[in-house]
């Protein structure tokens, strides 16, 4: 007899009531013919020590359901190991099940993770912290400790607090100076913000932010160009809308590993969308091939 499947879930990515999202889960996964164990999280901490759990049975796959800072933690813990990620994407922006084409339907989610169609992707590393996505220093990472400061603080909601966050932040006039050694080749540059994607974004057009493949085992990086506070404005409202320009607003590189050194000892960097202090220099690399992840047959 087959043991059921771990189904790891934060409960606090939907609306729903926790009987209820659990009943929910349960009623589509017996419709799709899975024996599903079902387990709600409330934090973070919660989340790893159920994947941890989960991953002493020796399952062939743990599914979990959230958005990407969610599916990060669950990743970082199944790197290297031939244990299979199912996704529920439960998030706001739910870019890893975009860039898979996993349906973003809770129905055809599950359908897909029955179907139990598995491939291995890359994924980024910086001073070994993993991530799935992408990883930033700059305006970004400052943007989201101000956003979560005024939901905290003002009682703001999360896209209220993220404009609010990003007029703060350019009214400082943010930039910072960076020497990048990009498959060694050395970079100095002044930038607001400098992005390293795991395996190549497309920025520009509407098509802001996706990816074509996450198996071509490199990194991008993007660093936008130094402007004036107007000008800086000017970029954040064409991210906004989808239409940055390379050339025009930043420069455009892939690798297999890149350091960033900063004059300060510690950067805020964010990972996922997770946020973090961390030495630098800081030193990312491709993981190639290092997650199971399982997704609609071709």
């Amino acid at each position: 007899m087959n043991a059921p499947v771990p189904v790891i879930v934060n409960a606090a990515a939907g609306s729903a009531s926790e009987s209820e999202l659990s009943a929910l889960l349960k009623g589509h996964f017996k419709r799709a013919g899975i024996d599903a164990d079902v387990r709600l999280t409330r934090s973070g901490a919660d989340l790893d020590r159920e994947v941890r759990r989960a991953i002493e049975s020796k399952p062939t796959m743990i599914v979990v359901g959230g958005g990407d800072g969610t599916l990060n933690t669950a990743a970082s813990l199944l790197v290297r190991s031939d244990i299979a990620l199912g996704i529920l994407p439960l998030g706001t922006l739910n870019h890893l099940a975009k860039d898979l084409h996993i349906p973003l339907d809770l129905a055809g989610a599950v359908a897909t993770i029955a179907e139990g169609h598995t491939i291995r992707i890359d994924v980024g590393a910086v001073n070994h912290r993993f991530f799935i996505n992408n990883s930033g220093l700059g305006l970004y990472p400052q943007m989201v400790r101000k956003r979560d400061a005024a939901r905290l603080r003002l009682g703001h909601g999360k896209w209220p607090a993220f404009i609010w966050a990003t007029l703060a932040v350019l009214r400082r006039y943010p930039f910072m100076d960076v020497l990048l050694n990009v498959d060694g080749v050395d970079l100095v540059r002044r930038t607001p913000f400098v992005f390293v994607g795991n395996n190549q974004y497309v920025m520009e057009g509407f098509r802001i932010g996706e990816r074509a493949s996450l198996t071509q085992g490199e990194l991008c990086l993007y660093v936008a160009h130094r402007i004036g506070r107007l000008g800086l404005l000017r970029l954040s409202l064409r991210a906004l809308f989808g239409r940055l320009d390379q050339g025009r607003d930043f420069d455009a590189a892939h690798a297999k590993n890149i350091q960033v050194t900063t004059p300060r000892k510690r950067l805020h960097v964010s990972t996922d969308g997770e946020i973090c202090r961390m030495d630098t220099p800081l030193r990312y690399c491709s993981v190639p091939a290092a997650l199971s992840v399982v997704v609609p047959r071709p």
